[in-house]
């Protein structure tokens, strides 16, 4: 039996009934819908927004979360698989499923009032109210601790003044989920669209994430009532609990980047001829793409036993650090290398790995850079914290 190129340890076979039901559905929605018009939109620097009813409509949002709040109920694995498929397609395309999932709905649902899951998480799942998550800060991301937005408590209402900066789904969004530094530590807040003071402005000249959108976010004398505020978490606990869980969906997004780079490169060079002979014959070429099964592989099977961590309720912060770093940085040294193979025709968003490049250059510095990532394993191995 021939192994597929993009799954040699066959980890298809790992996976459940309805796992393979999942992950088949989203291919094909990537296949049909998203493959053909990203290229046209990533060049435009334009969110295809016409994707998201459909999006919306295959219980992709929140889809973790239980179906009474009306999710999908489904299990870590199959989450996983659907940013696996989502990010073959284009990051931005995941971005704005996990930033909606795990950064929005997540947080409703974990810290929130029973008030505020009944208020948003249906409309959210059927993607009526977009979310975006609000903790950086133009000084910088990597530091969460030291917050500069900050909440006063006014009679029974909070005023919010600060600014957040790299916001995906900013100028999309219905609401924003707001850390903001208080008397009490850290909070979350749901501050929606058109309160008076709260502005989103969004960043354009992008070279990376171009199919996103990705905005600033202001707030000057934003007062909302005591009923916006999350609850049930204070101090930094709030916002890397939602981080972790959108890590935990990048450690599978970016093997999708993968895959499809590899794929590329592997029909490239079998149909370019130089020197009398295709591409794919030259042993240099073999080794390349070789190395890129390797590492894909390896990628596949750290992300799987992770999502059968989570599920068994056992998946630990620093697991998720190891993927997130260790894919990310193969996404992003493959989607390189399969660029230079097919020469210059990979500087055209005609063929994926230049998109998915540039895309990756994000990926790996956001949700935690590497190097937050190396530091965090670093920790777990000494004990010692060299932040």
């Amino acid at each position: 039996m021939a192994l597929t190129p993009t799954d040699l340890f066959d980890i298809r076979s790992m996976l459940t009934e309805e796992e393979c039901m999942i992950q088949d559905a989203v291919a094909r929605f990537t296949d049909e819908k998203v493959i053909p018009i990203i290229g046209d939109a990533f060049d435009q620097g334009r969110f295809p927004k016409e994707l998201v009813p459909e999006i919306a409509a295959m219980g992709l949002l929140g889809s973790s979360l239980p179906e009474e709040y009306g999710c999908a109920g489904l299990n870590g694995v199959s989450y996983g698989l659907i940013c696996q498929e989502l990010e073959r397609g284009d990051s931005g395309i995941r971005s704005f499923v996990s930033v909606q999932s795990s950064l929005c709905m997540y947080p409703i649902y974990a810290y929130g009032s029973e008030e505020q899951r009944r208020k948003y998480l249906p409309g959210m799942a059927r993607a009526e109210i977009i979310g975006c998550f609000g903790l950086t800060e133009p000084h910088g991301g990597s530091d969460p601790a030291n917050m500069k937005t900050h909440a006063k408590k006014e009679g029974g209402d909070w005023v919010i003044n600060g600014a957040k900066m790299w916001i995906t789904n900013g100028n999309l969004a219905d609401i924003a989920i707001v850390w903001a530094m208080t008397d009490e530590g850290i909070q979350g807040f749901i501050v929606e669209k058109g309160t008076p003071g709260f502005v989103a402005q969004e960043i354009k000249h992008k070279m990376s994430l171009r199919a996103s959108v990705t905005s600033g976010l202001f707030f000057d004398n934003v007062r909302i009532p005591d009923s916006q505020r999350l609850p049930n978490v204070k101090g930094l606990k709030g916002p890397l609990g939602c981080l972790t869980q959108a890590r935990y969906g990048i450690t599978w997004g970016p093997i999708g980047a993968a895959q499809a780079c590899l794929t590329e490169a592997i029909e490239y060079t079998k149909t370019r001829i130089l020197f009398n002979r295709p591409l794919a014959a030259n042993q240099a070429i073999q080794i390349k793409l070789a190395e890129m099964a390797r590492r894909i592989s390896m990628a596949q099977l750290l992300s799987l036993q992770l999502g059968r961590l989570k599920d068994a309720g056992n998946m630990q912060p620093s697991q998720v650090s190891l993927a997130k770093w260790n894919n990310c940085r193969m996404a992003l040294d493959i989607a390189r290398e399969a660029r230079d193979i097919l020469g210059g025709s990979g500087i055209t968003t005609e063929y994926c790995p230049i998109r998915h490049a540039l895309n990756l250059e994000s990926v790996i510095t956001y949700e935690g850079t590497e190097t937050v990532h190396q530091l965090v394993i670093g920790r777990e191995l000494t004990g010692i914290n060299a932040f």
